[in-house]
């Protein structure tokens, strides 16, 4: 202490002991009550991370249009309309966001196939995704340029790296290596995993393809990659993000579910093993190896804790998205699964009808009368963003002009599809692919027809639409033998191949589909000694399709792919039609027939001639 400050507080400290002997004795002094204990400080909120998932988007960067029955006019989904919902979201949880996608970005519309993906990867990157997952169809436009095939010394992979340069997030696939090194392609420029930090949670996050990713998409462009099962690779994928100091692992996976019942997300019973690598997946992994996943490829909505995994997956073309809300306790580090909130499917829609609250078209078909209003989402007004918008118009008016181009042919009645039956749409299609290529058969998967042909003038746009893909035109010359095998593997799959020139039927057999027996178009055996012509998108002569092993055993020879035709599928048959001038009338049905097999499941006939003879006796 300086000494010069000692007088001052001596003289201060006497004053106050003189003033206190002067003073009149104090009152006898109240007992003391001990302070009341404060109360216990509140323990720290969760921090709150938002999933945001999407999935095959298939270059649906736009909104999709319906007309209702009652005339009425909807439209759905759009990247603009999707930019307002993520605003709502950011604003309500800043820094807490994660966008993600399940793969299949592109390949579906005019706009996406003509740019090879960049219109799509401009939008992404402006909305700001996190991440996204391989999918099959990211493989599809092969080198860069016209053909869609890597031949010749062409890269298969020339659009895909190209997309991958452009993209300011990664595309992932843990799953999916080299054939020759063994690791994950350096071209994807990532090792499958990603890790990045919201609420200032690190979170991991891990890519997956589909292991049937050769079977789904030109089995040529990714001949050269292997794509393993996913369940050890992401169990090994989780640990080693957890390793690098990951509190929370989320997967974005091009496989899905299909789930039947969307009552209760926390039941997911209805979720079929069969048709759903997710469930196989989650069930294959330790429990709280994932802490959230978001699916693709399936196109089905799902919302469900698969196994105690929160999934979302949606129906895609950006029609909807899904959510998932994590909370993280702040102390422990660990997402706290009794707070977990999910939902599967939230329609994008910038106006909704005012009574039922969607603008989703399936919901809307039995409404007598619509009304439109300006949409809400969590009590905010949903605001089209204005420079997404721009930024897709001017894009969309390079394809406008081809998208409105009609052909000259006219659709009495819309030519519907299906994907597990005979369809309107189905056979008018392989009828004129056998025309065109006078063949005596025609076959066409049903997956790939993506869309419905509606009544009136057709033009290029929606045509594309139903057949986006770059097949050329394959033709098959097998024997009586041969084909049966063809038709075989086709058939002993869910989906259900389209047919021309043939009367199919398929039984199914507790629960797996087969071939019962084949008849020519008139229900007359097949000719022994002759040599059928089959005709087919060369996606299913290359292997595609459940086609593979039996392709393998064929003669080369007997295999012509098309490859060095001037015209697509599609275009062939668009001048087919225009040659033919008449309009497209689907066919009186019964050449694809579905039944239940007995009990015992007796053997299929050799030959079809059982149905011969029931057809003959009528």
């Amino acid at each position: 202490m300086p000494s010069s400050t000692r007088p001052l507080r001596f003289g201060l400290l006497s004053a106050l002991l003189a003033a206190c002997a002067s003073a009149p004795p104090a009152p006898e002094a109240a007992p003391q009550v001990p302070p009341a204990a404060s109360a216990a400080p509140a323990a720290p909120e969760p921090l709150r991370i938002t999933v945001v998932g999407t999935n095959d988007l298939h270059g649906w960067v736009m909104s999709s249009r319906a007309t209702l029955p009652n005339g009425a006019a909807v439209e759905q989904g759009g990247l603009a309309a999707f930019a307002g919902y993520l605003s709502i979201l950011r604003a309500e949880n800043p820094d807490g966001v994660l966008l993600l996608d399940g793969g299949d970005m592109f390949q579906g519309t005019l706009a996406s196939n003509l740019t090879e993906g960049a219109v799509v990867i401009d939008a992404m990157n402006t909305l700001g995704y996190v991440a996204t997952a391989l999918g099959n169809h990211e493989f599809d436009f092969g080198p860069v340029g016209p053909r869609s095939v890597g031949l010749d010394g062409d890269d298969p992979f020339g659009a895909l790296k190209a997309r991958i340069a452009q993209a300011r997030f990664p595309v992932m696939g843990v799953n999916v290596s080299d054939s020759q090194t063994g690791v994950v392609p350096t071209w994807l420029g990532n090792d499958g995993t990603l890790l990045v930090e919201r609420r200032g949670v690190r979170i991991g996050i891990l890519g997956l393809a589909t292991p049937h990713t050769p079977q789904v998409t030109n089995p040529v462009n990714v001949e050269s990659l292997r794509f393993a099962p996913m369940a050890p690779v992401a169990l090994a994928a989780a640990k080693g993000l957890r390793a690098r100091g990951a509190e929370v692992v989320v997967a974005v996976a091009h496989a899905g579910a299909v789930c039947k019942r969307h009552d209760n997300p926390r039941d997911a019973s209805s979720c079929d093993r069969g048709d759903s690598e997710m469930v196989e997946l989650l069930e294959a992994l330790p429990e709280g190896t994932l802490d959230a996943v978001v699916a693709g490829h399936t196109h089905q909505p799902v919302g469900h804790f698969i196994h105690g995994t929160p999934v979302i997956e949606t129906s895609g073309k950006g029609r909807a998205f899904g959510l998932v809300e994590l909370y993280v306790d702040p102390v422990t580090r660990k997402v706290l699964p009794e707070r977990t909130r999910l939902e599967g499917s939230i329609p994008v829609c910038a106006r909704v009808d005012a009574a039922v609250g969607t603008c989703d078209e399936r919901k809307l078909k039995d409404t007598k009368q619509v009304e439109l209003v300006p949409a809400t989402f969590r009590g905010q007004p949903v605001v089209v963003d204005a420079a997404m918008d721009a930024q897709l118009t001017q894009a969309l008016a390079q394809v406008e002009e081809m998208q409105r181009r009609p052909l000259g042919v006219r659709v009495p009645a819309a030519l519907t599809r299906n994907y597990e039956a005979e369809s309107p749409l189905g056979s008018v299609l392989s009828d004129a692919l056998r025309e065109l290529t006078k063949a005596d058969i025609a076959l066409l998967n049903s997956g790939g027809l993506r869309a419905e042909l509606p009544a009136g003038e057709l033009t290029y746009g929606t045509l594309f639409e139903v057949l986006p893909f770059d097949n050329t035109i394959a033709v098959l010359t097998v024997s009586k033998d041969e084909l049966r095998r063809l038709l075989e593997s086709a058939y002993a799959r869910k989906g259900i191949y389209q047919v021309s020139g043939l009367k199919v039927r398929v039984e199914t057999c507790n629960g797996v589909s087969r071939l019962a027996s084949v008849t020519l178009a008139n229900g007359k055996p097949l000719p022994a000694n002759k040599r059928f012509r089959v005709a087919m998108p060369d996606f299913l002569a290359r292997g595609g399709g459940g086609l593979d092993e039996v392709l393998k055993t064929l003669a080369p020879e007997s295999i012509d792919l098309g490859e060095r035709q001037t015209l697509t599928l599609r275009d062939g048959l668009i001048e087919h039609w225009k040659a033919r001038g008449k309009p497209l009338v689907a066919p009186v049905p019964g050449r694809l027939v579905r039944t239940a097999g007995a009990a015992n499941c007796a053997p299929p006939p050799v030959d079809g001639a059982g149905d011969a003879a029931k057809a003959s006796s009528k």
